[in-house]
């Protein structure tokens, strides 16, 4: 806590110096957590260092000093869980069967639901996948990992309005009946935030169960499987300051018990013979071969630090600095906000902005290469959405996160004025990995 206080008092400092923004207290626009990647110092081209602004949180979130500090104290007790006798394996199965009730305690599941530990949120979608008894409706507006992987799929294309985009899911429930349907609980071009609620009672009306893509949405608001009325609910720690490879599938048991094992082998059966065998049903059922003890660990532990930093506490955090963000964009010329529906009144920390004229890679290499800004260029792995919204290919995306700033929006968009008006300031070229520094001096970093 002596170290949150501390980071925060320094970047309020900072803060105190920057344009005064939207107008919100200074104290809601310093850090809101302590993170591994807090005060990182980068190279610059040309010589030098600076402090890392990372704004690519939506991809991958750094770890919160807490979970790092959690898994250093597990470590030397890893060992395989289940039917070990030794001390730390009986240790290790407990750490994972707390962690499970504190999954479920947090996203509010049901007393018959099933946590299953899933690399992330595309293998707990792939998963419910294989479960589903008939259609998926989805909307377009979906990341990847939610159009994917439904065997029968169903697109709805959204409308203007989220109003009209409820309306036309309803016409096509009615019109035809699906056994789910799966939307994201907020969209990682915009930031926008689907009110699932309202989804939840219109799929339940046409005889329709729901499944949720939580993985922008669980990281900045509570989700509440039982309070939402969902049904599934699906997510990751690497977007929720656990980045040690789990996430989890979250809900009811009955299509998962019928569903094929997620991956067939030991921990999942119960007798195995030559000429068959007995899969369980529950959790184990899918989660076969030796669990990923850390990484369930780990989002446990990031999912109570959240829980610890209070939900209206981060709401305010994140409300103040995407105000600030989006009232700098907004007096940029030649950027353009990308929207996704005309009536969006609640937004997370994301922005996406596309250009005039130039390359929004460009401008992503040479936020990173000459000012130490991590932003994110490209589609996003929503490609059928960007396409319907935006005007130009490709756009640049801007994410925050607990570990933001009111320095980290400014010195954005400082840089994004500059670079849009005046160009980069070094050569680059375009190679098959993307934009890069046509002489890159900036030394590797020691990570032996």
């Amino acid at each position: 806590m002596t170290r949150v206080l501390a980071a925060a008092g320094a970047q309020q400092a900072d803060a105190a110096a920057a344009p005064a923004g939207p107008g919100a207290p200074l104290a809601l626009c310093a850090p809101l957590a302590a993170l591994a990647d807090a005060g990182l110092e980068v190279p610059v081209l040309g010589g030098g260092v600076v402090r890392h602004v990372n704004l690519d949180v939506a991809a991958s979130a750094p770890a919160l000093d807490s979970v790092v500090a959690h898994v250093a104290r597990l470590l030397p007790y890893y060992a395989s869980v289940h039917r070990g006798s030794g001390y730390p394996s009986q240790a290790i199965t407990a750490l994972v069967d707390e962690a499970r009730a504190t999954v479920a305690g947090h996203v509010g599941a049901r007393d018959d639901d099933l946590v299953v530990f899933t690399r992330n949120t595309t293998d707990a979608l792939n998963l419910l996948a294989s479960a589903v008894p008939g259609e998926t409706v989805v909307l377009d507006i979906e990341h990847h990992a939610n159009l994917l992987p439904w065997r029968e799929r169903r697109v709805v294309a959204g409308r203007a309005t989220i109003a009209a985009t409820l309306e036309a899911l309803d016409a096509e429930l009615a019109a035809r009946p699906a056994a789910l349907l799966s939307v994201t609980g907020a969209s990682n071009v915009t930031g926008e935030v689907l009110p699932i609620d309202r989804i939840a009672r219109l799929a339940h009306a046409h005889g329709a169960r729901i499944a949720v893509d939580a993985a922008q949405l669980l990281p900045h608001r509570r989700v509440d499987l039982a309070a939402s009325d969902l049904d599934y609910l699906a997510f990751s720690g690497h977007k929720a300051y656990a980045p040690f490879g789990a996430g989890a599938l979250v809900g009811r048991a009955d299509w998962l018990d019928e569903a094929p094992p997620h991956l067939a082998g030991g921990g999942a059966v119960g007798a195995v013979g030559i000429g068959g065998v007995d899969w369980k049903r529950g959790a184990d059922r899918h989660e076969a071969g030796t669990p990923n003890v850390v990484g369930i660990a780990a989002l446990a532990r990031a999912l109570a630090e959240l829980e610890r930093l209070g939900d209206e506490c981060r709401r305010e955090h994140e409300r103040a600095l995407t105000e600030r963000l989006h009232r700098g964009l907004a007096a940029l010329r030649g950027v353009r906000v990308i929207r996704g529906f005309d009536d969006a009144d609640d937004r997370l920390g994301i922005a996406t902005v596309e250009l005039e004229r130039g390359s929004v890679g460009l401008l992503a290499a040479a936020l990173a290469a000459e000012h130490g800004i991590s932003v994110r260029a490209g589609r996003f792995c929503a490609h059928p959405f960007f396409d319907r919204v935006a005007r130009r290919s490709n756009g640049l995306r801007a994410s925050l996160g607990a570990g933001s700033s009111a320095d980290d929006v400014d010195r954005f968009l400082d840089a994004l004025a500059r670079l849009v008006a005046d160009g980069p300031a070094h050569a680059y070229e375009r190679t098959p990995g993307g934009w890069c520094p046509r002489v890159d001096d900036r030394p590797r970093p020691e990570i032996d």
